[in-house]
């Protein structure tokens, strides 16, 4: 039988982690889109408390009460160990997962929307403007903004706003205003359709189309639901759940599983736990993130600056990328279709300290009907991809008699995703293969910096 260890509301952190403060190498900077040079986030589109925290080297950053309050709604979320599953596996794993569905908004998004539309709101904001790709960060920052009383537009790109009409109806419920993108509503968006009016969308689409929102208004801030450092930052609260509800089942992880599209809600997880791999403590935990073949950032990407966005307004990055005009397969992970990653999951990586791997569509909808029929949750297609691998460790145990704790971060539910099962079920699901000649199109289009880019380290973390 499934085991929960549930925290109190007074055990609740009352901190974000800030991993810049363990970092043994510092983060590469930002850098200006126009000068090339190192710089802060575009005052104009971002609250200066979030920029403060962007570059912040203070290890932990107090939550504001009014944060917390509304955490409070559905935090502490549960680790549950799944025994079920264990038993339809006869594996001596022990399978951990952190369930992140049971917020509002289905998934752990909120932990930084919430906290974003109240700085935005304190700053004197009466409007964010974002984009969103399989419609859970759009869903999260319209909760977000309906807690705060703030207007809310989504661009959500193009193929998610038709494979999931459910996420828009949520947003729409409550208050936030939703267009599919590429969009008439803007400039980038008109010029797009011009070209390709068959155009699917992509996130790097939606982003630009969501800035060049926020910067046409005095009114408005803009919202980003990953990537960022302090978007990461929030979700740490996850992680540092998970290590305090790890401690109660007297086990700590040798292997950490978790998605990524931008990065949060793998970084959430791991990041309080990479600190004891930073400093020694668990140089043999195994950290891997889980992408789609047919976006594979991190394991086909290379390592380059790149723009956030497809029209080169959002500060350059040094990351993972496979072009910023890439536009991705219309992979059902829709979340997971970003063309570039978080710096500091990137970062990480070339230190050593985590791995990657990319699966394909079918595989990971054979792991999210398994754990739904062991465990009763139907998992969204995002974390089904480290379903797959917790799965796959899980059998390697089972050969081994490896006695081994895997942690998955489960991110949420996929209760809008049912148009996925379905094709799965049916024997529709096809599987995308990584598109090499578009992905090396895009890539020509990178911007030139200055800055040079360090070479691969020496390996810092123990094999």
């Amino acid at each position: 039988m499934e085991t929960k260890f549930i925290l109190t509301e007074k055990e609740m952190p009352t901190a974000w982690y800030n991993i810049q403060a363990d970092l043994p190498v510092p983060l590469p900077p930002l850098v200006h889109p126009g000068t090339k040079e190192p710089t802060r986030l575009p005052p104009p589109l971002f609250p200066e408390a979030l920029n403060e925290q962007e570059f912040s080297k203070e290890r932990y950053i107090e939550i504001p009460e009014e944060v917390q309050q509304v955490y409070r709604t559905w935090r502490p979320t549960p680790l549950i160990r799944a025994y079920r599953l264990e038993k339809a596996l006869d594996t001596p794993a022990k399978i951990f997962y952190k369930y992140e569905g049971v917020s509002p908004a289905g998934s752990h998004k909120p932990n930084t929307a919430v906290a974003q539309a109240y700085y935005a709101k304190k700053e004197g904001a009466k409007r964010l403007a974002t984009e969103t790709g399989a419609g859970q960060w759009g869903s999260a920052l319209a909760l977000g903004c309906q807690f705060f009383g703030l207007e809310c537009k989504v661009y959500m790109v193009k193929v998610s706003y038709y494979q999931k009409p459910y996420r828009r109806v949520m947003m729409e419920t409550w208050g936030a205003k939703c267009v599919p993108s590429p969009s008439e509503d803007t400039e980038i968006g008109r010029r797009i359709l011009a070209e390709d009016p068959e155009c699917t969308g992509s996130l790097g689409i939606a982003i630009s189309e969501a800035v060049e929102d926020a910067f046409a208004r005095d009114d408005s801030f803009y919202s980003l639901g990953s990537v960022l450092n302090y978007v990461l930052m929030h979700q740490t609260i996850v992680g540092q759940e998970a290590k305090k509800q790890m401690e109660m089942a007297d086990v700590y992880p040798d292997m950490i599983v978790g998605c990524i599209g931008g990065g949060s809600n793998f970084a959430g997880v791991l990041l309080p736990f990479v600190k004891d791999k930073i400093e020694g403590k668990k140089p043999g935990l195994r950290i891997v993130c889980c992408e789609p073949q047919a976006c594979p950032s991190v394991t086909k990407g290379p390592y380059a600056w790149d723009y956030g966005d497809v029209a080169g307004m959002a500060p350059i990055a040094l990351m993972y990328t496979l072009g910023h005009t890439f536009v991705p397969p219309p992979v059902h992970a829709g979340g997971l279709r970003y063309h570039g990653i978080a710096p500091i999951i990137c970062h990480l990586h070339r230190l050593g300290f985590v791995e990657a791997v990319a699966l394909y569509q079918r595989p990971i909808f054979e792991a999210a009907v398994t754990f739904a029929r062991t465990e009763g949750i139907l998992p969204a297609p995002e974390p089904a991809h480290c379903i797959r691998v917790a799965i796959d460790e899980a059998l390697k145990c089972r050969e081994s008699g490896e006695k081994k704790t895997i942690l998955i971060a489960l991110s949420g539910h996929g209760h809008f995703d049912l148009g996925a099962y379905d094709e799965y079920l049916s024997g529709k699901l096809e599987d995308y293969e990584y598109p090499k000649e578009k992905v090396k199109e895009a890539l020509t289009h990178l911007p030139e910096v200055p800055i040079p880019i360090p070479p691969p380290p020496i390996p810092m973390a123990s094999p």
